[in-house]
């Protein structure tokens, strides 16, 4: 963005009326009058809209008197606090120069019927609000020493009702081991003696 934009931008309403040719409107001006500061009303018929961001300007025309007035207004100038919406009124012009040439009630545009009459604001510059920071609180982390991991016992619910039943003591049968004891019994094997041939003769 150019230095010259970024200065009229700041320079711009966040809100701006919306202005329609053939419109009677009432602005409220601010004027200082030496110290003092008051809001003057000036009402009147919007005969054009002309330029565009910080020079837009509209020009109301009235009639004071037998005396046509006319005034511009710039959109964004600050001495314009409102303007109000009073009739809308039916044109078929961007520039309403014709009124100049007419009087009495012919310089008036004639008034749309069933028109709404509601104050509409165009916004240019969303309000930008400021959230509240929050403060961020640094929470200090002891370091603990590792310990060796203790090893709980979880209890199952199936083991509690367990727990919780009485203790019933079944008769289980006594099995009694018998075993065969064979006893070895050490036989004596008899030898037979060689007959000597000396018997063997005698015989």
């Amino acid at each position: 963005m150019d230095i010259i934009k970024s200065i009229e931008h700041e320079q711009l309403k966040n809100k701006i009326p919306e202005l329609k040719v053939g419109n009677t409107v009432r602005v409220h001006v601010r004027i200082k009058e030496g110290n003092k500061e008051r809001i003057q009303v000036f009402e009147g018929i919007i005969i054009k809209v002309q330029g565009g961001g910080v020079n837009k300007s509209f020009t109301v025309r009235k009639i004071s008197y037998g005396v046509g007035v006319e005034k511009t207004f710039l959109v964004h100038s600050p001495l314009v606090e409102k303007v109000e919406l009073v009739r809308v009124g039916k044109a078929r012009r961007a520039r309403l120069f014709y009124l100049r040439d007419r009087i009495g009630k012919a310089a008036k545009t004639k008034e749309q019927v069933g028109a709404r009459i509601e104050d509409k604001e165009i916004t240019i510059k969303e309000e930008l609000v400021e959230e509240p920071v929050e403060e961020k609180v640094e929470e200090k982390v002891e370091e603990v020493p590792a310990t060796e991991p203790v090893s709980e016992e979880v209890v199952t619910p199936q083991e509690e009702v367990k727990e919780e039943k009485p203790a019933v003591e079944t008769a289980e049968p006594v099995v009694e081991e018998t075993v065969d004891t064979v006893t070895e019994e050490t036989v004596e094997e008899v030898k037979e003696e060689p007959v000597k041939e000396e018997d063997k003769k005698a015989e």
